[in-house]
């Protein structure tokens, strides 16, 4: 089909959404390393982990073997309301930009939360819900996870505590009243309620927090509280599971007009946007059935990928959670009070750890003055205000749309956007006043955290 044909919108009907989750593990011959128990430094078992985890989100997330997992009838019902997610084809920054480039965007802000954020929240708590839990207990840092699950909690009737990381409880207090408004309790982290925060605080005063400290807290909570279970919104392989409902959609709709893209582009932070959209892309690129170039977009001043470590941690600062083998800037790095609220986290996903290590993908880091210019362009262009998280990934985008300009290629990029940036108009007053500044971590700095990590014998 001629790209004159292919329509602004690509739209799916109603029964294309997903019916099963895609489990990218189960195509990666060299498996993403085990969670570890930090007590033994042995593999978790899923004995260990229901404590934390709901039973089946345990299940989900030691299962590297079965490639689809099917979604619960309750779960697309709730799908139904905001998905199929649109695929639009950026003709308008196209024409911008002068690029013989072919941009698409798999739009994730069609719903309240705002992001994709709500794909795995329903899915957690609908779990909670089933397993007859009281409630739950999170972490949020620029408040997408916390306003997604609260609207989820909201929906089975669950009790929801979220932990949202200072600066962002401070920069975001409307994205804080969206999540009470559903129904949840939102405590600044870290704060004084938990053993754990008080620590962080004794050790750290003045703080802005970080999304480590947030999951010690929410961790601690949920295990002390019983009839309560901690849920995660990124890094986990069971919210990559459900996340994968973004790339599905993606590539059915991409099929739909014989559409290949040369190029995936995903932000990343703790991995749950970049896994879900490049998830049955990676699958066929494992299965040696087609390549792409996949590139994760992170923030130069939480640069887990392209500064990090490829080792064990723990994925919190208070160092109560599990052992994780990750691309990892140390438990204790507390990153600058920069404005990507959602990619501020010390670690990657294991499964995108793993990948990424292997040269599957790649990655870069960009700064956030760079990523508002492009939210802004993007905004003025396309019409959307995009999210400062899913800026990263338009950053990337129009550069990479921009060297085809100078080349004459005529590459196809896809890229993520994952959420809305109505809440973050604090951030883009910065930009606009000129207060904004870049902050990015020194060598030593990153050093002084990796040399914390735990000896671990694995």
């Amino acid at each position: 089909m001629s790209a004159d044909k292919i329509p602004y919108k690509i739209y799916l009907s109603e029964d294309e959404v997903p019916k099963a989750w895609y489990n990218l593990r189960a195509d990666m011959k060299n498996k993403p390393a085990p969670l570890l128990n930090p007590g033994t430094g042995k593999p978790l078992t899923a004995e260990e982990l229901s404590p934390i985890f709901c039973e089946e989100l345990v299940a989900q997330e030691l299962d590297e073997t079965t490639p689809f997992i099917e979604i619960p009838e309750d779960i697309r019902n709730f799908y139904r309301m905001y998905r199929p997610a649109p695929l639009v084809r950026a003709y308008c920054l196209e024409e911008k930009l002068q690029t013989p480039a072919k941009i698409y965007y798999k739009f994730e802000g069609n719903n309240t939360s705002g992001s994709h954020k709500l794909n795995s929240a329903i899915a957690q708590a609908y779990y909670a819900k089933k397993q007859g839990l009281k409630g739950v207990t999170t972490e949020t840092g620029a408040g997408q996870w916390g306003t997604a699950l609260s609207m989820a909690c909201s929906y089975f009737d669950l009790d929801c505590k979220v932990y949202m990381v200072k600066v962002s409880y401070e920069q975001k207090p409307f994205r804080r009243e969206v999540m009470r408004t559903y129904g949840a309790s939102v405590v600044p982290s870290p704060s004084e309620t938990t053993e754990v925060g008080k620590k962080i605080l004794a050790e750290h005063p003045g703080t802005t927090g970080s999304l480590g400290c947030a999951i010690s807290e929410a961790v601690e909570v949920a295990t002390k509280n019983p009839g309560y279970r901690y849920v995660l919104g990124s890094v986990l392989n069971q919210v990559l599971l459900h996340q994968s409902v973004i790339g599905l959609e993606t590539k059915t709709a991409l099929d739909k007009y014989g559409i290949k893209p040369d190029i995936i582009i995903g932000c990343a932070g703790g991995g749950s946007n970049l896994g879900g959209l490049i998830a049955p892309f990676m699958g066929e690129k494992l299965r040696g059935e087609a390549d792409y170039r996949i590139i994760a977009v992170e923030p130069a001043s939480c640069p887990s990928f392209t500064r990090g470590t490829f080792a064990y941690d723990f994925c919190d600062t208070g160092m109560i959670c599990p052992l994780a083998k990750m691309y990892t800037l140390g438990s204790s790095f507390i990153p600058s009070a920069n404005h990507a609220g959602g990619l501020r986290f010390h670690g990657m996903s294991t499964t995108l750890s793993q990948l990424y290590h292997d040269g599957f993908m790649e990655a870069t880091s960009v700064e956030q003055t760079s990523v508002f210019e492009a939210a802004e362009q993007f905004a003025r262009i396309e019409g959307i205000l995009p999210a400062p998280e899913s800026s990263h990934a338009i950053r990337v985008a129009i550069d990479e749309a921009l060297k085809c300009k100078e080349t004459g290629e005529e590459k196809t990029i896809v890229f993520g956007l994952t959420g809305t940036g109505y809440f973050d108009l604090v951030a883009y007053q910065k930009y606009n006043d000129g207060e904004m500044d870049d902050v990015i971590p020194t060598d030593e700095d990153i050093a002084a955290s990796v040399a914390k990590l735990p000896r671990v014998n694995a």
